[in-house]
């Protein structure tokens, strides 16, 4: 069921049954010469529709842009400040709450989106807190971040998965647009990796964009297998989280 295309009786209704809802959120950057800018919002948003196909939960709209400064050295990103990421995710929250929705289920695409997101998140339980308020819960489910999907890319890839642009994160994107798959030639075949400050060093020190990776191994089927993995154990732990 999608926020987007429900009307307010409809969603009256399910809070009713649930006051559980999913919101996908990733980021608009680059993925290396072959990855899609929208990768990190493709992602969650396809898993978040799967998991809608096996349970009864509200999906809302994708949050596409997240807090991605470290990107700006490559055309077509777009980025958040920090702040303005937590004060989004508080607004949200804060709207979401209002209409009586007591689990938000962060379903996220983006490393760097990780302190601001769990940021908000403490600036609401504080909120709460001194208001002497039952606070609702938030979770943020990096879907990459899941052992399972670590463990397939580990065995599909080995250490060629990387850090930024990795392959599963190009494959499941693939999987869920197949008529925008790339082809890219990549010199060296496997990127290198280090850290990096801001966006001009990023630039600097990895200048097609990729981390560690090999994307140009994405495949379709691969993908799909990302796909069905993400949606079973995100799943799971969705219902595990509407349950505390």
């Amino acid at each position: 069921m999608q926020l987007a295309l429900s009307t307010w009786p409809e969603v009256e209704r399910y809070l009713q049954r649930s006051t559980a809802i999913i919101i996908p959120i990733g980021s608009t950057e680059q993925h290396g010469p072959n990855g899609l800018i929208g990768t990190d919002s493709i992602c969650p948003t396809t898993i978040a529709a799967g998991i809608a196909e096996k349970e009864d939960v509200l999906i809302a709209p994708t949050i596409s842009y997240g807090m991605s400064q470290h990107h700006m050295g490559f055309a077509g990103s777009v980025t958040l400040r920090p702040s303005t990421l937590i004060q989004l995710i508080i607004d949200i929250v804060g709207s979401l709450e209002k209409h009586g929705f007591t689990h938000l289920y962060f379903l996220n695409g983006h490393g760097g989106n990780i302190a601001p997101v769990t940021s908000a998140f403490s600036e609401i339980y504080a909120d709460f807190t001194n208001d002497g308020k039952q606070a609702p819960r938030c979770r943020l489910a990096n879907w990459w971040r899941d052992a399972a999907i670590a463990k397939l890319a580990k065995a599909l890839y080995g250490d060629a998965e990387g850090h930024h642009a990795t392959v599963s994160e190009v494959a499941l994107s693939y999987y869920a647009h197949p008529e925008a798959v790339k082809q890219a030639a990549m010199n060296p075949a496997v990127a290198a990796t280090g850290e990096f400050y801001d966006a001009a060093d990023f630039r600097r020190k990895f200048p097609d964009g990729r981390i560690g990776s090999s994307p140009q191994l994405a495949t379709v089927a691969d993908g799909e297998r990302f796909y069905q993995l993400a949606v079973e154990t995100l799943r799971e732990d969705f219902l595990t989280f509407i349950k505390s």
